[in-house]
């Protein structure tokens, strides 16, 4: 990605608060550096009356605006459908959230998780923003990029054709470290290896994308749609 003078719309659409960082953050600090402006779809959000404790509810929230700020995210959208449930929610309302979102911030690029994730909530995600993204709904839309994440992409079973095979790299070689810190924020998110969110396997995951694009450390997509 080189420095442009003009500004591009990013809109990186996560099934939940981590997915951006674990599966572009560095790619969107890149963006950031470069001058583009940055938007945040979050798809799913914590709640009291789906089990989860008032603590963790508002350290959640917590976690979202120190994320945001770390990133220069302009607007964070929270469509707060509950989390682990996208796939009971009615296509037809995911849809129209996500296009309602598109519509507005009118973005050039599009970050999404890969379809064939293990996590339901990303496959959701996926068909919704894929539906949303379609040129006679949201014009601006130049590329399509799907990320990985890691213990969602690399645990899915090995369908033919529904693999993650990147196509198009990412160089963060300067960011990584940026990337491994922001990461840290979720609390109870990171492990020790062989946990796969840990420093050691997000670094091992840059390492080998990095070594198959000529770089120290990348991120990794599977291009989906390129206008130009």
């Amino acid at each position: 990605m080189e420095r442009r003078e003009e500004k591009e719309k990013i809109l990186m659409v996560s099934p939940h608060p981590d997915d951006e960082t674990l599966g572009c953050g560095g790619t969107l600090l890149k963006h950031g550096a470069n001058g583009d402006i940055l938007y945040w779809l979050i798809m799913t959000n914590v709640f009291v009356k789906e089990g989860f404790d008032n603590d963790r509810v508002a350290e959640r929230q917590s976690e979202i605006d120190k994320v945001a700020q770390r990133y220069g995210f302009r607007k964070i959208f929270k469509l707060d459908f509950p989390t682990t449930k996208l796939d009971i929610i009615p296509k037809n309302e995911l849809i129209k959230a996500v296009c309602d979102v598109a519509k507005e911030v009118m973005p050039q690029i599009i970050y999404l998780p890969h379809r064939n994730d293990i996590h339901s909530d990303n496959r959701e995600t996926f068909d919704a923003v894929a539906s949303s993204s379609k040129t006679f709904r949201i014009s601006s839309v130049r590329r399509v990029l799907s990320y990985e994440v890691l213990s969602q992409t690399e645990f899915s079973f090995p369908v033919q054709g529904d693999t993650f095979v990147p196509n198009s790299f990412s160089d963060i070689t300067d960011y990584i470290d940026e990337k491994i810190s922001i990461m840290r924020i979720f609390k109870g998110e990171m492990g020790v290896h062989p946990f796969p969110r840990s420093e050691r396997a997000i670094r091992a995951v840059a390492t080998m994308r990095g070594a198959q694009a000529g770089f120290e450390y990348a991120e990794g997509f599977m291009l989906l749609k390129d206008k130009w």
